[in-house]
């Protein structure tokens, strides 16, 4: 069925540009039946073109009768109120805590007169879930009694609730400013299978009476509908996605677009959705598919580099990726021609990227590695993923708040150190990828490497032991990383400097002539579509073409 409210490329998804969604984020799922060693993974890139690329952490600890524990907007960070602290927290790192429980989300806003009231951001509502709880159900938990008492204060929003045993995705909304509530539906992704969400409503029906309890929702979620009238229908016909989101062309191929992405690398037959996708049509993309391979953690980080590369919204493939096939387009996402509105394609990879990570949240693995974050800041595509153990008591310096932000620069900032070569590669990518990719790839098999080393000894070691030896892990890779990114940046600077490619000798120094002179640089120039686009502009390339020029006699 063809979406009535769909305009052909009129608006970008309002998850993507509207304010209230400063973080346009994606989030990836496979399930320990989908996972090659039987962990949970779930991806999150944390995408805002204001948000500095930290690692956050918290200590837990017990506390008095009378704690108060500060809600702070975590978009804005503006004060939003003050809640009793719990008697027991847990120490969180990023968007993990000390028991392998992972949290991460993604907003999409929906209808903006349901915008929330109350204290509880959507941002506080995973710290507090990481804080208050071990395990993804009792996530679920906190975070519904904690809207329900103090409010709702953000719009709608998609959560991937996951710990080593089992993947929840929950869907809320608020409920306005008259209610300080929200609506909400959860459902367990059944394990085998992988799930996404991208900034768009994911969960249409949905079992009303599921015994087995892999579904739980508001008592009031189709009665709120029915009452501001958004759904008519019978109860069993009710989708939440249809009734609380927003639907355009944004929201779908800007959208749902890169949970395809994904669905197509592993799962077959995902070309019939591309109707769905593109124009609105046909059946909506499934909340979950099988898999025809088992994912490992270095699937979901490549998954995460993705720019639609080898399907029909491959973004090196159209001019707008210039002579060096560069997949990235700036922003504002629409333009218009002769009074036409397009898009350019909102892929998984983007430039304004703050964090991501790939969660390996793996129920055999010792305690104090029951949960690995791998952490990666600014644009997933060109960063390095580096394992943060569940048991750290601190974050590395390169990644701590307060190294560095987005106004002032850091050299020994992981962030921008990772944006000093990410930036270079954005004007000739298909010239400087390869180098990226190279010392991507010698850092992180080391690492995984390192980390399958490390599941081994580390149970025979003495806890105190194991958590202090995984703690200068996570440092000394923190370090090594930061410094090899910044010898890169500083590499391709010299490398091709004034658009040339300097020469390398077999072991990869400069050639220099006997004398010690640089020898002279290659010059690539462009591919042939950038010439040919030359040469068919405007005049039809008169005034470049060159001339044979008549020789006179002297």
């Amino acid at each position: 069925m063809k979406l009535k409210s769909i305009v052909a490329f009129s608006i970008v998804a309002a998850a993507v540009l509207t304010p209230a969604a400063s973080s346009a984020c994606t989030g990836l799922i496979a399930t320990p039946g989908a996972t090659a060693d039987s962990s949970s993974l779930v991806t999150y890139a944390a995408d805002s073109h204001t948000l500095y690329g930290e690692l956050y952490h918290k200590r837990g600890g017990t506390h008095p009768k009378g704690t108060m524990r500060k809600i702070v907007d975590w978009d804005s960070g503006r004060p939003l109120g003050e809640i009793p602290e719990a008697p027991l927290t847990y120490t969180r790192i990023g968007n993990m805590n000390e028991h392998g429980l992972a949290v991460t989300e993604s907003t999409w806003g929906g209808r903006h007169e349901l915008a929330g009231s109350g204290i509880i951001d959507y941002g506080s509502l995973i710290f507090l879930a990481l804080e208050r709880a071990k395990t993804a159900p009792e996530a679920i938990k906190v975070m519904t009694e904690l809207v329900k008492e103090y409010g709702y204060a953000s719009e709608g929003e998609t959560f991937t609730i996951a710990d080593p045993n089992e993947v929840w995705i929950m869907e809320m909304i608020g409920k306005g400013k008259e209610d300080k509530g929200a609506v909400w539906v959860a459902r367990r992704v059944p394990d085998g299978y992988i799930a996404g969400h991208a900034n768009h409503s994911r969960i249409h029906r949905f079992p009303l009476k599921d015994k087995t309890k892999q579904t739980l929702y508001s008592p009031d979620v189709i009665k709120f509908a029915r009452a501001k009238g958004y759904f008519d229908g019978k109860d069993e016909d009710f989708s939440f996605s249809r009734a609380y989101a927003t639907y355009d062309m944004g929201a779908l191929r800007g959208c749902d677009g890169r949970v395809w992405a994904f669905y197509n690398r592993f799962a077959p037959d995902m070309d019939k959705y591309l109707p769905w996708v593109l124009r609105g049509e046909g059946e909506p993309l499934p909340l979950w598919v099988k898999p025809s391979k088992k994912l490992t953690a270095n699937d979901m980080k490549w998954m995460m580099r993705d720019h639609f590369e080898g399907t029909p919204m491959d973004m090196t493939k159209d001019v707008g990726a210039g002579p060096y096939k560069v997949p990235y387009r700036w922003r504002p996402l629409t333009y218009k021609v002769d009074g036409v509105e397009y898009t350019h394609e909102r892929a998984i990879a983007t430039q304004q990227t703050g964090f991501s990570l790939v969660a390996q949240l793996q129920a055999k693995a010792p305690a104090s590695m029951k949960g690995i974050l791998w952490f990666g800041v600014d644009d997933a595509n060109t960063s390095v993923y580096v394992p943060m153990y569940c048991c750290l008591e601190e974050a590395p310096y390169e990644y701590r708040q307060g190294n560095g932000n987005l106004l002032d620069l850091s050299w020994d900032a992981a962030f921008w150190v990772t944006n000093f070569v990410a930036n270079q590669a954005y004007h000739r990518y298909s010239q400087m990828i390869p180098d990226i990719r190279k010392v991507q790839a010698e850092l992180e098999d080391s690492m995984e490497q390192e980390v399958e080393i490390l599941y081994r000894e580390v149970p025979y070691l003495e806890a105190d032991a194991g958590r202090k030896l995984l703690q200068e892990r996570s440092a000394d890779w923190s370090k090594k990383c930061t410094d090899r990114y910044r010898k890169l940046g500083e590499y391709l600077l010299v490398k091709y400097l004034d658009g040339n490619v300097k020469k390398e000798d077999a072991d990869g120094k400069f050639s220099r002539s006997p004398e010690g002179m640089p020898v002279y640089p290659d010059f690539p120039g462009y591919d042939e579509r950038y010439y040919r686009s030359i040469v068919n502009d405007s005049d039809g390339g008169e005034r470049l073409k060159v001339i044979d020029v008549p020789q006179k006699d002297s």
